[in-house]
């Protein structure tokens, strides 16, 4: 090798290692993430959940509130046929069974137990038979209410993903708080907020969350309150762990010696650096809270009806199982609160190994 060509080579592995000293911790993080081909599935599914969730009111085919008690708990791929009716709060079905005869004042028809009636057509939606009269088409076939299934696992996707996520928040707040206080000033304070901390841990999580609610009352908001109030414990104790190691490091004893306050030390310079547990933890957290949302609903104290949520669905619908009929009324929202904590479970998965230093390459 001639010394022209040394020395280009040492230049190229020189800036090399510059472009990658320039990368941050989340870089790397990004790309082990990356690599991992089930946390990237369980990525695109939460993904897609949000999508679904975002967008439900274009993707769901029906209001997953209107109800036509004619059909009542029809199977898959059941096909109705209805006259769309104004209503105070919107349209109404009419189950029919054929139309019989349509005037220039009236449409006559044969009702769902068989009689002919007729109705005016200023009652109907609009003057053109494509918009009154249609024939609707369930996926996934119908609650005993006569409520599409489909239509409500889609708009049930908006609480459970915005109950997670908000109850989680909250038991991020507090338990950083908490945590970080724990951790830095240690002594009298960490004896406090651990004395505190294992009153909560000492009670199951459920049982506390049932107690919540009922204080609370029932309802939406009450429900991401009760869970994000007894979540917090786990992250607590996670970033007192990271702010023990962490004080004594070089760096912030230089920013002590500084004259730094603790409320910029603790926020600025100590936990930037434990975000990876954090989000581990916090990822794990939302699955919990998805479930605990789920099993609020499921015994009537979370989400109240008619508002589709999975947990009420699964609850409506477990009966019938018991009776052997009807399996999808159960079987479908089963499905979906496991799909969506296993592909939260799969990112936990991704992100623990992302961070995890002995991984980087």
């Amino acid at each position: 090798m001639s010394k022209k060509d040394f020395f280009e080579d040492r230049d190229k592995f020189t800036e090399a290692e510059k472009q990658r000293a320039s990368h941050s911790l989340w870089y790397y993080s990004w790309i082990r993430f990356k690599r991992n081909k089930l946390a990237m599935a369980g990525f695109i599914i939460i993904i897609l959940l949000i999508f679904i969730a975002i967008f439900a009111g274009i993707l769901a085919p029906y209001n997953p509130i209107d109800q036509t008690l004619e059909y009542t708990t029809k199977p898959s791929g059941f096909k109705g046929n209805v006259l769309v009716k104004n209503a105070l709060d919107g349209t109404d079905f009419i189950a029919i069974k054929g139309i019989s005869k349509v005037t220039a004042d009236s449409v006559i028809f044969i009702n769902y137990s068989g009689t002919e009636e007729s109705i005016a057509r200023t009652e109907l939606i609009s003057r053109n038979e494509s918009d009154w009269h249609r024939e609707p088409e369930y996926l996934l076939g119908t609650d005993r209410y006569g409520r599409d299934i489909l239509s409500r696992l889609i708009y049930g996707s908006r609480i459970s993903l915005s109950v997670g996520v908000i109850s989680e928040s909250i038991a991020i707040f507090i338990g950083v708080i908490l945590g970080a206080l724990a951790g830095y000033f240690r002594g009298k304070t960490d004896a406090l907020i651990m004395w505190f901390i294992n009153v909560i841990w000492a009670f199951p999580s459920i049982l506390f969350i049932i107690a919540l609610s009922v204080v609370l009352g029932k309802g939406f908001w009450q429900s991401f309150v009760a869970i994000g109030l007894t979540g917090w414990v786990e992250i607590a104790r996670i970033v007192r762990g990271q702010f023990f190691s962490l004080r004594e490091t070089e760096y912030v004893e230089a920013t002590r010696a500084l004259g730094y306050k603790p409320t910029r030390i603790i926020f600025k310079h100590m936990l930037p650096n434990s975000f990876g547990p954090i989000i581990v933890t916090s990822t794990a957290g939302l699955a919990t809270a998805i479930i605990f949302e789920a099993s609020l609903s499921f015994l009537g104290l979370g989400v109240q009806p008619p508002t589709a949520s999975w947990g009420q669905m699964v609850f409506d619908g477990y009966k019938y199982i018991v009776a052997g009929t009807n399996y999808g009324l159960a079987l479908y929202p089963s499905l979906a609160i496991m799909i969506t904590v296993f592909a939260v479970n799969l990112i936990g998965d991704g992100l623990r190994d992302a961070f995890d230093p002995k991984m980087r390459r």
